[in-house]
């Protein structure tokens, strides 16, 4: 690996601010890395290299960078957010040559904090489940996972060193595990959505990909605009973590491998002196599942309604039974989810009153083989449901080679604690790697 593209990105803005690094000599590898393998991969909606480098030039006039936690770094944009100087056209038909009038919010603060858009990254269509063409830069006969599987895919090729995606169901966690990357969805709230395509208002949650917690503590203190958070993750526990973990949910259970990779995890960690209990999800939240598929479709028919009726042959039939099953249901039933997901919430605290986190799998195996499908989101569920922040960790490989990632879930506004438990289980299985 070229050592500018071997650094972090917190390493290289840093080098980049001190003035020991160019922009565009940190961003060449990443173009050779696209030039050699896009075509296979298929990461990139839409991507220029000779913008990117512009971009990347344009970065060293700038004088003053004490102030810009992410100078000098490009950052891959999942294509349901908008850009002014590109199209953002969601993975759809209806929205092709959209051309926004401005950036989101979330790319606003990106290019204030130094970074620039590489480019914009494959979604599902309108970010739900039916997939676009890119393929897991880990074994490119399986899925990336989705709905952001440009984002995910981009970083875990090392086409770029960050990338935003969003998740109403499990589309950060799901395809950071299947790419093995580090993929991180904040406390609900924390990161404004305006600027983005809408599916569930309740539920849509913007996150990014990385390649460390280091980097995913860095764009996530960009994205929620929080200054003290990079501080507060580098400050040590002081001891293990205390933590639970869930083998299972009740709507799903994990594959015989990655179960026994599960367990095998667990063991490593409590090796190094984290203290887990196991447990079941308790009965408060066993309908999350449904609570949750009751309001993302209802919201989403009605947000897409249009669409559904006069635009229904431009649509996948996966997207039209969705938004169907949305239509048909209830305002009642609505409100009935509605106020269940709200003591969900509070009932889910409870789990958090003497442990720092809970663990599961991210996903219910590795990634499946095949393009058609972007794979089961089941087990990031819960926590997109509640708004309660979760992190994928990478954590090994299947028998045959694939990632599977550690979800990692903390308590709401919990989101400094998250990234320093986070912190610790990568210190640990790191130490286990190494010394196997």
């Amino acid at each position: 690996m070229n050592p500018e593209t071997a650094l972090n990105a917190t390493e290289a803005a840093a080098r980049m601010r001190a003035g020991r690094l160019a922009a565009h000599e940190y961003l060449r590898p990443f173009l050779d890395r696209i030039a050699a393998r896009e075509g296979e991969i298929q990461a990139w909606v839409d991507f220029d290299a000779g913008r990117a480098l512009r971009l990347a030039e344009a970065c060293e006039a700038v004088e003053d960078r004490t102030e810009l936690p992410l100078y000098g770094i490009p950052v891959g944009v999942k294509d349901i957010i908008d850009t002014a100087d590109l199209p953002t056209q969601c993975g759809s038909s209806l929205y092709a040559g959209r051309r926004p009038e401005r950036d989101a919010e979330v790319v606003q603060r990106l290019k204030r904090a130094g970074a620039y858009v590489m480019g914009k990254t494959v979604t599902a269509e309108m970010a739900f489940m039916h997939p676009g063409p890119t393929r897991n830069p880990r074994h490119p006969g399986h899925t990336p996972g989705g709905s952001s599987s440009g984002s995910a895919a981009a970083v875990a090729a090392g086409f770029v060193p960050l990338a935003l995606g969003t998740q109403t169901n499990g589309s950060i966690v799901r395809p950071a595990a299947y790419c093995g990357v580090v993929g991180i969805k904040p406390t609900a709230g924390s990161v404004p959505g305006g600027g983005c395509l809408v599916f569930s208002s309740t539920l849509d949650q913007l996150g990014a990909f990385a390649r460390d917690v280091d980097d995913a503590a860095l764009i996530t203190s960009v994205l929620v605009a929080d200054d003290q958070l990079i501080e507060q993750v580098r400050a040590p526990l002081g001891r293990a973590p205390r933590l639970l973990a869930l083998r299972r949910f009740p709507w799903n259970e994990a594959e015989p491998d990655a179960a026994r990779h599960f367990e095998e995890t667990l063991d490593r960690l409590r090796a190094g002196g984290a203290e887990i209990e196991e447990i079941a999800l308790p009965d408060a939240l066993a309908e999350a599942k449904t609570v949750h598929r009751t309001i993302m479709l209802y919201e989403a028919a009605r947000e897409h309604a249009e669409a559904r009726v006069n635009a229904r042959d431009r649509l996948s039939a996966t997207l039209a039974a969705a938004l169907d099953e949305g239509a048909a249901m209830s305002a009642d039933a609505y409100r009935e989810a509605l106020a269940a997901r709200a003591a969900m919430m509070e009932s889910a605290r409870d789990l958090f009153e003497d442990r720092d986190a809970v663990l599961s799998p991210s996903a219910p195996g590795a990634a499946p083989a095949g393009l058609h499908a972007t794979g089961d989101p089941s087990f990031a569920t819960l926590w997109s449901l509640l708004g309660f922040p979760a992190l994928s960790l990478p954590s090994g490989r299947s028998a045959a080679g694939l990632p599977f990632g550690l979800q990692i879930a903390a308590s709401a506004g919990e989101d400094a604690l998250l990234l320093r438990v986070a912190k610790w289980c990568e210190t640990q299985l790191a130490r286990y790697a190494a010394s196997s």
